[in-house]
């Protein structure tokens, strides 16, 4: 189940809703069953080697138990960072992550999806999961103002209104739920790359994004080229390289300046920037590259 960007709730409902902080990590739902646990994107991939810090949440919840949540990193100063956690090593002990749960879906084998958010919440804090690697924090019920400035000092995305009666809707971005931001992110496909200038010639200059058709093309965005480091470039180009392709994904949608000297790439990795606001024939202002989003399939991608 997905949120849908928004506003907070009027005052005059918002006694309706709990507010979640919006953490700035991976969605992962977690399933535990034979003495084992698994670990899934939201796309449905298997990512269970990817955190053996969870392995022991296995031991500690009932078998037959789906959970919904969010793994985060933090960075020096303690702080919920997305790049930290694209950082994270290969060893866990380098980059050790959290599993924050907001939602259950089945417990000790009972379907949970048509009951109301409220008692799903009570049945998740039931469970007592309380440790350094997995927690489930506390959401406010009412109070979105409250709820939206603790999650700007606390230098969070912003938060989730869930409405108290809502049933658990998998595979469908809901108006049940409503995330509300302090800037604007959006996912985007990459269609291609620009060879870089200067100090970054032969190495990657900006990357081609666009956001996916029914048809299966990409409708152009713009360039990003601003918040790579020259590690996330030599990365990055060695897998933008591996996808190479002789067809350019845009169409028509792409200009001419921006498609010259292009290299194409076949639409498969989807990555995040932070921009400012959408241009009126469709393009991002200001966009700032934040990182790749493995966790998110190309054609699931929306304009938020």
């Amino acid at each position: 189940m997905l949120a849908t960007a928004g506003t907070l709730p009027p005052p005059a409902v918002e006694e309706r809703y709990g507010f979640e902080m919006k953490w700035d990590g991976v969605r992962a739902l977690v399933t535990v069953a034979g003495g084992g646990l698994r670990v899934w994107s939201r796309s449905g991939r298997d990512i269970t080697t990817g955190f053996p810090d969870l392995a022991g949440l296995a031991a500690v919840v009932p078998a037959d138990t789906v959970l919904d949540g969010e793994v985060v990193a933090f960075d020096q100063q303690g702080r919920v960072s997305f790049a930290a956690l694209q950082q994270r090593g290969r060893g866990a002990e380098q980059r050790p992550v959290v599993w924050l749960g907001f939602d259950v879906l089945r417990l000790a084998g009972r379907d949970l999806t048509g009951q109301a958010y409220l008692f799903r919440r009570s049945a998740l804090e039931d469970l007592g999961l309380d440790s350094p690697r997995w927690q489930v924090p506390a959401y406010l019920p009412g109070g979105g103002a409250e709820a939206l400035e603790l999650s700007r000092t606390a230098h969070l995305e912003g938060v989730v209104a869930k409405l108290l009666s809502s049933r658990y809707e998998p595979g469908r971005r809901s108006p049940a739920w409503i995330k509300v931001k302090h800037f604007a992110t959006q996912a985007v496909v990459i269609g291609g790359w620009r060879p870089g200038r200067g100090g970054l010639a032969g190495g990657l200059g900006s990357i081609l994004v666009g956001l996916p058709q029914p048809g299966g093309e990409l409708v152009y965005s713009g360039r990003v080229g601003t918040g790579l480091t020259l590690a996330a470039r030599e990365e990055l180009l060695i897998r933008l390289r591996g996808i190479a392709s002789g067809v350019n994904p845009f169409g028509t949608s792409i200009p001419r300046p921006d498609a010259r000297d292009a290299m194409w790439v076949r639409p498969d990795l989807v990555g995040e920037v932070v921009f400012t606001e959408w241009t009126r024939d469709g393009r991002l202002r200001a966009p700032v590259w934040r990182g790749l989003r493995p966790d998110v399939e190309p054609g699931s991608v929306v304009r938020e």
